[in-house]
Order: C-alpha cells, then sequence, then structure tokens
C-alpha cells in the first residue's frame, strides 16, 4: 500500500509541468506587479522588501524581484496540483488558477503576511488578518494569469 501510495505521489510530482508553472507564475506575478503600483499601492516598495530586511529605504524594485520569486514558487506548488487533475480543460485550469488566487490572499496575505511584517518590525505592517479588498483584485490577477500561462505553456515547455 505504501508503494502505491509512494508512486502516486511522485507521478503527481513529476507529471506537472513545473517550466509552465514557473512561467506561469512569474508572469502572474508581474500583472499583479503592474497591479498593485497602478494603484499607488506600497505593498511592492515597502511591505514585501520589509519580508526580508530590504526596506526602508522603500525599494520597489527590490519588492518586484521578490514578488517574483515568490510568483515563480507559488506557480511550482501550482502546477503540482495540476498533476493531481491530469490534463483539465483550459477553462478548469484558468479556473483553478483563480482559486490558487484566492487561496494564497487568504493563507499569505492575509494571514502570513501580516504575522511576518509585525515580526520584523516593519513599517507597513498590516492589521491581522488583512483582508483587505484591493489584495483579493491583485491575488485573482495572479491566478488567471497562471492558469492562463500555465494552460497555453504546459505542453510546449
Amino acid at each position: 500500500m505504501s508503494t502505491e501510495s509512494d508512486s502516486a505521489t511522485s507521478a503527481a510530482l513529476t507529471d506537472g509541468n513545473w517550466e509552465a508553472g514557473v512561467l506561469g507564475g512569474i508572469t502572474g506575478a508581474a500583472a499583479m506587479g503592474i497591479l498593485v503600483l497602478v494603484m499607488n499601492s506600497p505593498t511592492l516598495a515597502v511591505a514585501i522588501p520589509s519580508l526580508y530586511g530590504l526596506a526602508p529605504p522603500p525599494s520597489a524594485g527590490a519588492g518586484l524581484v521578490v514578488h517574483l520569486s515568490h510568483g515563480a514558487v507559488l506557480g511550482v506548488v501550482f502546477a503540482t496540483g495540476m498533476a493531481v487533475l491530469g490534463t483539465p480543460s483550459v477553462r478548469t485550469v484558468v479556473a483553478a488558477g483563480l482559486g490558487w488566487g484566492v487561496v494564497t490572499w487568504v493563507g499569505l496575505a492575509a494571514v502570513v503576511m501580516p504575522v511576518w511584517l509585525s515580526v520584523v518590525g516593519s513599517p507597513a505592517s498590516p492589521p491581522f488578518p488583512n483582508f483587505a479588498p484591493p489584495s483579493l483584485l491583485w491575488h485573482a490577477v495572479y491566478g488567471v494569469v497562471l492558469g492562463g500561462v500555465y494552460a497555453v505553456t504546459r505542453t510546449r515547455v
């Protein structure tokens, strides 16, 4: 029984196209980052760099590098989830991307980030939990773009 379970887990992890996950994650994070900048939020310049002690001073460049890195890693996790589902339709992958964006908003942006920023003493520490509607929009955009790029590139990269 353990061998069957181990084999299934191994297949799920290797059948997902992690390269498409990285590409989708970076593209989704870039789209999200553009939206954050257009909405004039200090998230990229202060909050995200603060997670790693890179602010102050404010640095949108450092925040963007960290943000794109987070997007890539979360894209690989998404690709692993897609491997478990098999080869769903483009519509299903995009919908799963939207769901993944909402999950990252709840788990990471609303819960983990406020705690982490508070622990490191960031000037951008939001309240806990931080269920900010603009952040939900940003993460939904991340997820939809991630899902779309993953769906289109999963058999090409």
